[in-house]
Order: C-alpha cells, then sequence, then structure tokens
C-alpha cells in the first residue's frame, strides 16, 4: 500500500477505503488527494479515525477538475454505497409542511417532505411537528370556505351547509373572493395573525348581538387557539424573507448541529441532530447541510458558521450562503450555537456512556463465540393465528444498533401449519435471494429458540453452500431468555447482564416486528371482510379506505366529517352506525 500511496496525484478528487471484505467504509474528498489520502498513515490517530484506519485494507481515488466537483461526487458516492465511517440521514425524523394548492379550487394539504414536491403551490414550514400542522389547518379550514372534499364531489355535502365550504361543487364560485381569501391564508401561514384575531372578534361579538352563543363560543375557542399560536413564537428578526441557521456544537468526538426556521422573522420550529460517526468537522457540517434538503425545502438564504468550502455549499444548493459578522443575524447564529450546545450537552454524556456500555457487550459476544467480526447480526422470528396464517420478519442489528431500512417481511405459504417449516420458507428465501444478488451476508444469525430451531436453519445454510455463525435465544421455564445456544447445540448461561440486555432488546425487537406485521395483515383482511357487508361502499371506496384507515378501531375513532372525504355523508354515518352496532 506505502509503494501506492506516493503515486496518488496532488489534485482535488475523491478516495475510497476498503475494508478487508472489500467493502467501501469511508469516501472522502480532497482539494490535494495525495496529502490527504497519506495523512491517514503518516501520523498517530485517535478515536474514530483510528478505528476506520485500523480496518483500511485498499483504496482507490478518483481524480475530480475542481472543488465543487469532488463535493457533488462525494455525496453522490455516499448515496450509492452507504460507507460505514460517513454521515446519512435516512433514519431522521421528517417534518410536516403545509401547501396550499394553487388547484381551480384550491386546498390546504399536509405532507411529509418528501412529498411536497408532488403537489403543486404554495409550501409553508416545516412545522414542528404534525400535530402543530394539522391543528393550524383545521383551524384554518373552520375560519376559510376552502374546498374539503377529495375528490371533489357531485352535491352539496356537510361542509356547504355548516359554511366551511363554497360549494365549489354546485355553486358558481366569485374568483375575486377566493384570491382575497388565499392572499389572507398567506398571511396567517407566514405568521401573520394580527388582523385574524380583530376579523374573528368581529365574527364573535355579532354572533353573540344576534344571541348565538353557541356559535359566538365557537369563535372564542378559535380565538384562543390562534393566540396559544402567536404566543409560542419566537421573533428573532425584522428581516422579512425565509432563512434557516445551522448552529454546531462539538464536545468528545461528537457533533451537535441545531438547525432554526426562520420564516418572515419567526422562529417557527427547530431540529437538533447529534453526529458520532465523522472524521472531519468541517467536512460534516457541510455535508449534513446538503443531506438536510434532500428532506427540507430551501429557504432563500442559509446562514453558517465559518468553513471552508462555501462557494461550493452555494454552488450545490442553488441558493445563498452567508457567514454574518454582526447584526440581528449574528445573534441569531449565536442563538443557534448556544442551543447546539445546550440541548446536547446531557445527550451527549448519555450517548458516550451507552456507547462504551454497547462495544463491551459487542466484544463479550465476539469473545463468547470466538468471532473476529461482529458488525451485522440478522435475527429472525415468526408469528401465527392458532397454528395457520405465518408470517415471518426479519430484523437487522449494526454494532448492536437496529438499522431499519434492512427490516424484511415474509408472506408464508398459507399451506404452512408449523413453526420450524415457516423459519427454513424464511431462511431459504432470504438467503437465495442474497446469493442471487450479491448483497451483504451477516457476521452472525441470531434465531428464537434452541436446538430444533438452530437445526432448521443449518439444514437451509448448508443446502445453500452458507457458513455463516449461528445461535438461539432460549428461554427457561419462567419464558425469560437465559441461554445462548451454538450450532453444535453447547448451551452458555448468558452471565454478562449487560450483553443480557442488549440480547433481550434484539429478541423483543424481532418479536414485536414479525407480530405487528401479523396484525396489520389480519385486520387488514377484517376490515375489508367488513367493508365488503356496508351498502354504498364498493371497490374503489373500500381500498381508499384501506389506504387511509389501517384498523377497524381507526375508523371508529375517525369522526363523520373525516370520513366524508372519502365517501358521502349519508354513507359514512352508515359505516359509523354499523361498525359501532357490530
Amino acid at each position: 500500500m506505502r509503494e501506492r500511496l506516493k503515486l496518488i496525484p496532488e489534485k482535488p478528487g475523491c478516495y475510497l477505503y476498503k475494508n478487508e471484505d472489500g467493502i467501501i467504509i469511508y469516501v472522502g474528498k480532497a482539494k490535494n488527494l495525495k496529502r490527504r489520502v497519506n495523512s491517514y498513515f503518516n501520523r498517530i490517530q485517535t478515536g474514530k479515525t483510528k478505528a476506520l484506519v485500523d480496518q483500511i485494507r485498499d483504496f482507490e481515488y478518483i481524480v475530480t477538475n475542481s472543488e465543487t466537483e469532488s463535493l457533488i461526487l462525494e455525496i453522490n458516492l455516499i448515496k450509492k454505497y452507504n460507507p460505514k465511517y460517513n454521515i446519512l440521514l435516512k433514519d431522521d425524523k421528517t417534518y410536516p409542511y403545509i401547501v396550499l394548492t394553487n388547484d381551480k379550487y384550491p386546498s390546504l394539504k399536509i405532507v411529509r417532505s418528501k412529498k411536497r414536491k408532488k403537489l403543486k403551490g404554495k409550501v409553508f414550514g416545516p412545522f414542528p411537528g404534525v400535530t402543530a400542522a394539522k391543528n393550524m389547518v383545521n383551524s384554518i379550514n373552520r375560519i376559510y370556505p376552502l374546498k374539503k372534499c377529495d375528490p371533489i364531489r357531485k352535491k352539496l355535502c356537510l361542509y356547504y351547509h355548516i359554511n366551511e365550504c363554497l360549494g365549489y361543487c354546485e355553486k358558481e364560485v366569485d374568483e375575486k373572493e377566493v384570491n382575497e381569501m388565499l392572499d389572507e391564508i398567506t398571511k396567517v401561514l407566514n405568521g401573520d395573525y394580527k388582523f385574524l384575531t380583530k376579523r374573528l372578534e368581529e365574527q364573535m361579538n355579532k354572533a353573540s348581538n344576534k344571541l348565538e352563543f353557541e356559535k359566538a363560543l365557537e369563535f372564542k375557542t378559535l380565538i384562543n387557539d390562534v393566540e396559544s399560536t402567536i404566543n409560542k413564537q419566537i421573533i428573532v428578526s425584522n428581516v422579512r424573507y425565509n432563512f434557516d441557521v445551522f448552529g454546531v456544537y462539538e464536545k468528545d468526538n461528537f457533533l451537535a448541529i441545531e438547525t432554526l426556521f426562520i420564516r418572515e422573522g419567526v422562529v417557527i420550529g427547530q431540529v437538533n441532530k447529534i453526529l458520532d460517526s465523522y472524521i472531519d468537522k468541517d467536512d460534516a457540517y457541510i455535508r449534513y447541510i446538503i443531506d438536510f434538503y434532500d428532506k427540507y425545502a430551501l429557504p432563500k438564504k442559509i446562514i453558517v458558521n465559518d468553513i471552508e468550502n462555501i462557494s461550493e455549499l452555494e454552488s450545490i444548493l442553488g441558493v445563498s450562503v452567508s457567514v454574518p459578522l454582526k447584526g440581528d443575524i449574528k445573534k441569531i447564529l449565536t442563538m443557534a450555537n448556544n442551543n447546539a450546545e445546550i440541548s446536547s450537552k446531557k445527550r451527549i454524556e448519555e450517548i458516550s456512556k451507552s456507547t462504551e456500555e454497547r462495544y463491551k457487550a459487542i466484544e463479550e459476544l465476539k469473545n463468547i463465540l470466538g468471532l473476529k467480526k461482529l458488525e451485522r447480526i440478522e435475527l429472525f422470528d415468526n408469528s401465527h393465528l392458532f397454528g395457520s396464517y405465518y408470517v415471518g420478519g426479519m430484523v437487522v442489528f449494526r454494532d448492536f444498533l437496529p438499522d431499519r431500512n434492512e427490516y424484511r417481511k415474509y408472506k408464508i405459504d398459507a399451506n404452512t401449519k408449523d413453526d420450524l417449516t415457516a423459519m427454513k420458507e424464511v431462511i431459504y428465501r432470504r438467503y437465495q435471494r442474497a446469493l442471487l444478488e450479491k448483497t451483504e451476508l451477516p457476521d452472525l444469525i441470531i434465531v428464537d429458540g434452541g436446538e430444533l430451531q438452530i437445526s432448521a436453519t443449518l439444514e437451509v445454510l448448508n443446502s445453500l453452500k452458507l457458513d455463516i455463525p449461528l445461535v438461539g435465544l432460549k428461554k427457561n421455564k419462567s419464558h425469560k431468555t437465559s441461554k445462548l445456544v451454538l450450532s453444535n447445540f453447547t448451551e452458555i448461561d448468558i452471565k454478562n447482564q449487560n450483553l443480557f440486555v442488549y440480547l433481550y432488546k434484539m429478541q423483543e425487537e424481532v418479536h414485536r416486528f414479525a407480530i405487528t406485521y401479523h396484525r396489520n395483515i389480519k385486520n387488514k383482511g377484517m376490515l375489508r371482510s367488513v367493508l365488503e357487508d356496508v351498502p354504498g361502499i364498493g371497490e374503489k371506496r373500500r381500498k381508499e379506505l384501506l389506504k387511509r384507515y389501517s384498523s377497524l378501531s381507526k375508523i371508529k375513532n375517525a369522526s363523520a366529517e373525516e370520513l366524508s372525504e372519502i365517501l358521502p355523508s349519508d354513507v359514512a354515518v352508515s359505516l359509523l352506525e354499523f361498525l359501532n352496532k357490530e
């Protein structure tokens, strides 16, 4: 390798590090490839960089024409190979947006970030959570007569009769009235509520003077809701454009990033993330921001701390990126940095302690099983109803942490009547496909059970000519996990409490995953069966209900108004009456 290091050119580009299995474990970029790559091997490394270097067995590099090209290439390579030591946001929570559609008859939609591009209209947000977004949409829908039904109905519905819709399906609607309504809604969603509270107070007093006290109370409730929203807002600037601020705080090899969403001078939400798998602070910071806008809408401007490659960041994102030196925006960046520190200090201590315990447990299991490598573990479990309708589940843990994107569900042959046959089918399907597609194999397989389950799994693995370490988790008479069963049927007591806790959590997770899948299938079957008995619900409406509501209880808890978005009002009422009677 040393001879190859000498041959690396002093040009910009990307480098890819591989482990002993030829798997890419890190992708980086550099102004000077030779200097950067050699720096990993010609000096003493510590922490995560040492852990990375210890696993490097080979490397590749790609020369680019500029730093911007190397940054773009790095992003694409990380997305393609998903390296262990690179930052990815794929498991992060996505925050909701509100879209005011620009259809002929406009309406409000709550969407997750990835879906917002599919809808045409004005986008507002992100909002701190789904509840906040729903409350906002519900309030606006009650105040303004937007279109509520989707698809639009052929006759007037309940919303028209309670003055929450202009009757777009039958009435001729004044375009000027609609445009004025949209202007006001846009102001509300941008944080301007003053004119709205004044308008609601006028309507409340009007209803009260007419002795319509119930209606006046509704307006009073709406005023309280709006004022509650206003009180939660933090006004930080007189600047009337949308921008995001990325604060940062580093401690003990952890990087905390605090993102503030500023809309019309108001903080409308925040996202806090702690990174613990980065190698270079500035590189991780930039890559985090770029990955961030795969999930969120870009604002007019982005505010960051002083880092290199700001021009490259601007070029890739296509928006203004700046480092403020003074004034209100500098104060907001300082606030974001302070928030990054305050909100993460305790969590970093907890994560650090948990990480130390986790790696001790990994080493303990490696010693017990005599394994050199233990990163990917796959666990299997089955679920059934009185010995029939079997389903299988596989969960994946990397370094004792769940990798939910790798979870898999298996519908099992309807003729299967016992656990062992079900297990054989799932194991065979999983690893035959892995061999055909040449996907990653685990370092360890864990099954729920003892000798019988081990034997059944070994039979399948041998037929596929696979030599993968295998253990079973066996329960005692109290139905508590107590022993590891090796592939030679040797039983080992799990004496280490820390290791026991992690193995128990893994076992509970695969059990939960399989049972949840079984319940969902069963509930959907029951729901479809019940819906077939309700007059007025044909195949198309059944599909819509199944898509939106996954269980009978969710339909029972829905209101007639909510169901009226899919069904005619009279059919919605009939369905609820039918379910409550049943």
